[in-house]
């Protein structure tokens, strides 16, 4: 600060109390009378924060502050309180046009014109995603493709899933079928949300019953163990029909919420803009929120990243580590995802936004995640198999994990913390020798990283 009242010539125009040696008209560098500070506020610029002279020229000793430096707008006078509450209520009102105009631009008749959408798979998030769609319209026929007859019983007769969703009754244009060839006859739309492992496998038996022109919502998030293949690979692969229409659902959700219709956000991605649109406007509600993307492999590689990460974040919370691990960790494995999913060529934006980021936060951090639940018990000191055995859901990023680590072998990327959960999960390192391994590593640069993108 006295540097700055050293050299006023270099810095007057920072502050209006400096005199300044250039002639000037402007009213507020004229130090004969002072000026109100309504004049100050319209008549000078508003010098940064960070430069601020609190003291005037004549008294570098005294602290007491000069009214015209501070910030205008948190001015605490009844005026400016006044002027500010107006900024705050033209800005809330110009958004809200804005997004009814949109609102308006963006109707659409998809739903009008869809009567019938399978959803194949029987699992919590299925349930809850067909429960979805039944409610949007009462007319629309909602198949589920289920291979338990206790559930599909339990469906048609108690409209309840009486395995993931007993208490909470299912709307009754929802039924349920064993039958793949009645669910899949006449559809519109087909969400798929079998587990990954078993998707190739499964969709190659029901491969003869598909239309080759059926729109596949994926809700499966991961990667298959021995080929690497992400469901945007896997689905047409296996339907054997390049072409099929394919559509990856991905984002912060867990089923108990979009069930108990509590406010959810989610992405579409497809390379089809005109699909994403339609399925867009198919799944959007008043409290489902769906945007639309076109980088499909930056929304399913986050979406089967994120599940192992969550372990990794589950074993700190077993082993009682403390915040600050976990927010070290957790920053860390979303950077070795952006590394792999931008070496694959996602877009850093989908990293880091709703389906990236968003998702990555909820299974890190929330108990209802499964693999965050598998890690807390692993690092608790349980045994894999002991854990696997007793949970009634599959938790995918026990299998991805092992395949992350290859894709990063492949794409030449280094990937510490994902890589020491597919040890932990083949049984080659403790849960607590990995944190002493990854807290060893060189203390490199931020530099060293950000170039490895």
């Amino acid at each position: 600060m006295a540097a700055l009242m050293m050299e006023p010539s270099s810095s007057s125009f920072l502050n209006p109390n400096f005199p300044s040696n250039t002639n000037t008209h402007r009213p507020y560098l004229t130090l004969t009378k002072k000026p109100t500070l309504l004049h100050r506020i319209h008549s000078a610029p508003t010098p940064p924060p960070s430069l601020r002279c609190s003291a005037t020229p004549h008294s570098a000793s005294t602290s007491t502050p000069v009214p015209g430096d501070q910030d205008p707008f948190l001015d605490p006078s009844p005026d400016r309180t006044r002027d500010r509450r107006r900024a705050v209520r033209l800005a809330w009102e110009k958004l809200v046009r804005w997004s009814r105009s949109w609102r308006n631009k963006a109707k659409t008749d998809v739903l009008e014109r869809t009567n019938k959408i399978v959803v194949l798979g029987g699992g919590s998030f299925g349930t809850a995603m067909a429960a979805h769609v039944a409610e949007r319209k009462s007319q629309l026929e909602v198949n589920m493709l289920v291979r338990d007859p206790q559930i599909c019983q339990s469906i048609n007769e108690n409209h309840c899933n009486c395995k993931y969703f007993p208490k909470h009754k299912l709307p009754e244009n929802l039924i349920a079928t064993t039958d793949v060839k009645v669910a899949l006859l006449g559809a519109d739309y087909c969400l798929h949300a079998v587990p990954v492992q078993f998707s190739s496998s499964f969709l190659a038996g029901i491969a003869d019953y598909v239309d080759p022109g059926l729109p596949f919502i994926s809700l499966s998030k991961g990667l298959e163990l021995n080929t690497l293949r992400m469901m945007s690979q896997i689905i047409p692969h296996a339907l054997k029909n390049q072409r099929q229409p394919f559509i990856a659902l991905s984002g912060p959700s867990f089923s108990l919420e979009l069930m108990n219709k509590l406010p959810t956000a989610m992405v579409v991605a497809s390379k089809d803009k005109k699909l994403t649109h339609a399925v867009q406007q198919l799944l959007a509600s008043d409290h489902l929120r769906i945007s639309t993307s076109s980088d499909v492999t930056g929304v399913e590689i986050a979406g089967a990243l994120k599940n192992v990460l969550a372990i990794a974040a589950g074993m700190v919370e077993g082993m009682n580590l403390g915040n600050n691990s976990m927010a070290a960790l957790v920053a860390q494995g979303c950077s070795e995802i952006r590394w792999l999913a931008t070496k694959m060529g996602a877009k850093p934006a989908t990293i880091t936004g709703l389906s990236g980021t968003g998702d990555i936060m909820l299974t890190c951090f929330v108990n209802l995640s499964r693999n965050r639940t598998v890690g807390v018990r692993l690092g608790a000191g349980e045994k894999l198999d002991d854990i696997l055995s007793s949970m009634n859901q599959v938790a995918e990023g026990v299998s991805t994990a092992g395949a992350v680590v290859a894709l990063a072998q492949k794409y030449n990327v280094k990937m510490p913390v994902l890589t020491a959960v597919a040890r932990i999960i083949d049984n080659e390192l403790t849960p607590r020798k990995a944190v002493f391994e990854l807290m060893s590593l060189p203390q490199v640069r931020l530099k060293k990283y950000k170039h490895r993108q």
